[in-house]
């Protein structure tokens, strides 16, 4: 038996976790107050996976849900004090080797008070907010109307 390779993430509301592990069976995820315990039968080999994390702050049991597909187990942990940041998955400082940032969903959330706005939506703000031509600056002879070299009269092509 060893320990599912998983990725997790942070957000406002809960801590997500996903154990890779394709083919998985008998997929058993307990969630304590302060624990997450997740085994299973799975990859090509059909290895039996387990793994126990002792969380860095406690979750709602009871909210907490996970779901099996194809290619692996998403677990959804419902904190129990949402807007608390956790700098690690796990109590300890310990470095797990099957446990990894998941850089691609990370999102330093706690400076963000805009998480609710879409991304056009804020796109759209920071566009307004660049502010129009009268906020250019001034460049030398930009403006200037006298004439010049290149401003004369083409002749006509015969």
């Amino acid at each position: 038996m060893q320990p599912a390779t998983a990725k997790w993430y942070d957000r406002r509301e809960a801590v997500f976790i996903e154990f890779c592990i394709e083919d998985s069976k008998d997929v058993q995820v307990k969630f304590d107050k302060t624990k997450l315990d997740f085994s299973c039968v799975g990859g090509t080999d059909n290895m039996k996976h387990h793994n126990e994390v002792e969380l860095f702050e406690s979750i709602d049991p009871n909210e907490s849900k996970h779901k099996r597909t194809d290619r692996s187990v998403f677990c959804c942990l419902k904190k129990a004090e949402p807007g608390k940041s956790w700098p690690r998955l796990t109590k300890e400082k310990a470095k797990l080797n099957w446990l990894s940032v998941d850089f691609n969903n990370w999102k330093d959330w706690e400076d963000d008070s805009d998480e609710d706005l879409s991304s056009f939506d804020r796109f759209s703000e920071m566009m307004n907010n660049m502010g129009g031509e009268d906020d250019l600056p001034d460049v030398d002879g930009a403006d200037d109307e006298s004439a010049d070299s290149d401003d004369e009269k083409m002749p006509d092509l015969e």
